[in-house]
């Protein structure tokens, strides 16, 4: 494979050519598909440096300007560029290209998934669609016409508007797409195919009247409806809160089997990987519905912060995630729990991107140096980006923030911008100093708050010191204070306040006046920054947060530190005895009346990764026996006030007229309760009957979930019921695959190694390896850390075949070896063995190489 150089931010010069206009023919074919590229280049002040495109797999058949062919010794070709010099200023460049998209099982650029083309351009694949200035600062007008065989391709879609379409000779069709607004090459689209289609209508702020199509595959057009629903609320949202109303007769939405991410929000037609479209009672469970309602918005809401706005470079990726994900979040709050919402937004951050933060890959939510660009749409830029623009919510307020966002759009609406203009935008419009919080951009890690509290009972003064540290890496000795906002809560008996202070310094005390007695402190209500907090309550401050805070957020996060200190107790001290008023606390939130949806978040213990990210060099295997010997304790302690909370809970669910939100929270708690009780053997046949009794895919896989957790007797044979009632609906079988992942017996790595020559797996569909091999890694800790190191093999087999077959699937699939670091001795030396294998393989792909070499000489 091609070796790439490092690139850095700092480097950054823009083109010295721009392309006005985009005219391409694109005749489709599996293995000799020929695109034919007309560009109107204008070059960029008073130069005579040649025109540098940049292609990879590409045929090249010819090139001409201004209707003149050229010759090979007039243009330069590499296997990354092409190269030509003219005298002329303002030129059309034509070039003729042929390319193989049956072969492309990178699925970048345009290839086949399924029966379909498709493409996928962001971050760099339209370079392999032709030559072109394939960065996202070189915006031009696309009009794009789609040729291929109207039998097998009856619909040929791409960005804009339709403008033409007809008949051709031999059996073909041709359809003619017009984008009025000038995008990046990586928001171009391009998708043919035999479809269900899906329509809707939109009728705008403005009283414009826009077409809603959604492509699925034949027989699935039943379970776009959500996702058309989802879509008509975005759009209203987004009116309602931003003040943003979509600009094209059209939006299109198509759901393909074969997507190496999540969806794509390519300019007019988005193309989604069908996980995020396909649902029906029957099939999708209430997180399938949560998350496919979040990512048609996510999308959705790209249309203004990432299309009509876009990044300068790709250092600025975060521009557009972090900050759309912030605005899919808002969103989700607001059409469901906002506590809950909250909740999981930070349980993801906690579990994931705190662990990227301390691994070799730890990168600014701006990356200051970049080699390959696919490894950087990672958590730190998608998630820790939209806790940035969270803090700046909470300083600015709301309606300066709207305020921002109105100046942000009107300076750089059609523009490529970098996140120090959306920063000075908002700075703009509030008139507030953003300098120093510019720094949440260059710096890297998770930083660290300690916490010392003093009270004076003689004048009743508490003072609360707090004293901030980045992380000191070799790329960042000497780190800044950070501008962080702590949002708090201070609580006296019945009494709270709430506060929100600017933690400016590397330390810094706060004086509150007037308090009759010490309060007890909650820090960080609504999680108002992602820092990692040393204060060390004790058990009795950590309840009083629980029963008393009247933040949400605090009430669960207290629990959380509650569990995570016995976790580690038990982890130090096997035959640690954990105390009884651990049972009491959790029985009063049983036994409480706060939201079933909420309850249950409560009870969900600490995941293994974020225990494993607050434990230095833990023994893995022993980390996950303490997460089980606690669950196992509460579940004994727990037992009565267990069974009567899921037994109130199903006659809620059964309740004729409740509504769909009381139903899905009390599916939820029930569960939870379900996972619980399902570990004593006295109460394993609660599982054989909700599988057996279940109408709803939440409940069947919760049912599976604890036999495959508790390695139930009946496990085996529910699975096999499973698989022949649904081996013809891919995405539950990958639920299946997931599920068989994660059996906690010895036998898992003889039952992976059937997984992997099941019929239905096959390393080309990316939907498949993350479902199996994926959740074996990141789900079952106990035997991907096994002593024997089979589970390191294991996956690192998988990745070496995936290197040279889907390497964006390989890299991700990475990130639980490249952070060994985190584990004991033993288990380091085993990770590193199979890292250092992996880096002697040949034609080792940049994914993976920038990955490993990083990891190995950290």
């Amino acid at each position: 494979m091609t070796q790439s150089t490092a690139r850095f931010l700092a480097d950054y010069s823009p083109s010295l050519f721009t392309l006005d206009t985009v005219n391409l023919t694109v005749d489709l074919d599996d293995s000799r598909t020929q695109v034919i590229n007309e560009m109107m280049v204008s070059r960029q002040g008073s130069h005579n440096k040649a025109l540098v495109l940049d292609g990879e797999q590409l045929n090249l058949i010819s090139v001409a300007i201004n209707d003149h062919p050229l010759s090979a010794e007039h243009y330069q070709l590499t296997e990354q560029t092409l190269s030509l010099t003219t005298d002329e200023n303002n030129f059309k460049l034509t070039i003729v290209t042929e390319i193989n998209p049956m072969d492309n099982t990178s699925l970048e650029g345009l290839f086949k998934s399924g029966d379909a083309f498709c493409t996928q351009c962001e971050a760099e694949g339209f370079r392999r669609i032709s030559y072109y200035l394939d960065r996202p600062d070189v915006m031009a007008i696309f009009t794009t016409k789609v040729i291929a065989d109207k039998t097998h391709y009856p619909y040929l879609l791409s960005n804009g508007n339709k403008t033409a379409q007809g008949e051709l000779a031999n059996n073909k069709h041709f359809v003619t797409w017009h984008d009025p607004f000038p995008k990046p090459c990586y928001l171009f689209a391009l998708v043919a195919g035999d479809f269900d289609l899906l329509t809707g209508s939109y009728t705008t702020c403005t009283s414009r009247e826009v077409a809603l199509e959604i492509f699925v595959d034949k027989g699935n057009l039943h379970k776009a409806e959500h996702a058309m629903a989802s879509l008509k609320k975005s759009m209203q949202w987004d009116e309602q809160t931003f003040g943003l109303e979509y600009d094209l007769d059209i939006y299109m939405i198509v759901a393909v089997d074969f997507f190496n991410m999540g969806a794509m929000e390519n300019k007019g037609l988005n193309v989604f990987n069908s996980k995020y479209v396909l649902a029906d009672k029957d099939c999708a469970t209430d997180t399938d519905y949560f998350n496919i309602e979040a990512v048609i918005a996510h999308e959705y809401f790209h249309n203004w912060t990432g299309n009509r706005v876009t990044c300068r470079d790709w250092f600025q990726l975060s521009l557009k995630e972090g900050l759309t994900v912030f605005r899919d979040q808002q969103f989700s709050a607001d059409m469901h729990s906002s506590a809950v919402t909250r909740i999981q937004n930070v349980r993801l951050l906690r579990s994931q991107q705190f662990a990227e933060d301390a691994g070799p890959m730890a990168h600014p939510i701006r990356p200051e140096k970049v080699l390959e660009m696919n490894n950087f749409y990672t958590l730190t830029v998608y998630e820790k980006g939209a806790e940035v623009i969270r803090m700046l919510h909470t300083l600015l307020g709301k309606e300066k923030f709207r305020a921002g966002m109105d100046l942000y759009f009107k300076r750089f609406d059609g523009m490529a911008v970098t996140c120090d203009d959306f920063i000075n935008a908002m700075s703009d419009a509030s008139a507030k100093d953003l300098n120093q919080f510019k720094r949440w951009y260059s710096q890297s890690g998770t930083p660290s708050i300690r916490v010392n509290e003093e009270f004076n009972s003689a004048d009743g003064q508490y003072s609360l010191t707090l004293a901030q540290q980045s992380p000191v890496t070799v790329n960042q000795a000497a780190p800044q204070a950070l501008h962080i906002p702590i949002k708090l809560e201070l609580i006296i008996d019945e009494q709270v306040q709430a506060h929100m202070i600017e933690f400016t310094d590397n330390e810094q005390t706060w004086s509150f006046k007037g308090l009759s007695k010490k309060p007890t402190v909650a820090l960080l209500a609504d999680f108002s920054a992602p820092v990692k907090v040393n204060f060390a309550q004790d058990e009795s401050e950590l309840l009083t947060i629980i029963s008393k805070a009247e933040n949400s957020f605090c009430r669960w996060d207290a629990g959380q530190k509650l569990l995570m200190s016995y976790i580690k107790s038990l982890v130090i001290t096997p035959d640690f005895k954990l105390p009884k008023q651990l049972i009491s606390c959790f029985t009063d939130i049983l036994t409480s009346t706060n939201d079933a949806a909420f309850i249950a978040e409560q009870l969900v213990l600490p995941s293994f990764d974020e225990a494993a990210d607050l434990i230095d060099e833990v023994d893995p295997v022993k980390l996950a026996d303490s997460i089980n010997t606690l669950m196992l304790f509460m579940a004994k302690g727990l037992e009565a006030p267990l069974l009567k909370k899921l037994q109130y809970c199903q006659s809620v669910i059964t309740t004729p007229g409740e509504s769909e939100a009381q139903i899905v929270a009390h599916k939820a708690l029930k569960n939870i309760c379900l996972y619980y009780l399902s570990a004593l053997s006295q109460h394993s046949s609660l599982v054989e009957q909700q599988f057996t009794s279940s109408d709803n895919m939440t409940d069947s896989l919760a049912a599976l979930h604890c036999g495959a957790k508790h390695n139930l007797a009946i496990f085996g044979g529910q699975m096999h019921s499973f698989e022949q009632q649904w081996h013809d609906t891919p995405l539950v079988m990958d639920k299946w695959f997931s599920l068989s992942a994660t059996l906690n017996s010895d036998e898992i790595f003889a039952q992976l190694e059937r997984l992997t020559q099941h019929r239905l797996f096959s390393l080309k569909n990316p939907n498949r390896v993350r479902s199996l091999v994926g959740a074996f890694a990141m789900s079952n800790p106990k035997y991907f850390h096994c002593s024997s190191g089979k589970g390191y093999t294991f996956l690192a087999n998988i990745i070496a075949e995936l290197n040279t077959i889907n390497p964006q699937v390989a890299s991700r699939l990475i990130t639980p070896l490249i952070q060994f670091k985190s584990f004991a001795k033993p288990n380091q030396a085993l990770m590193k063995a199979q890292l250092e294998r992996l880096q002697a393989l040949p034609s080792l792909s940049n994914d993976l190489k920038e990955k490993l070499d990083a990891a190995l000489t950290m």
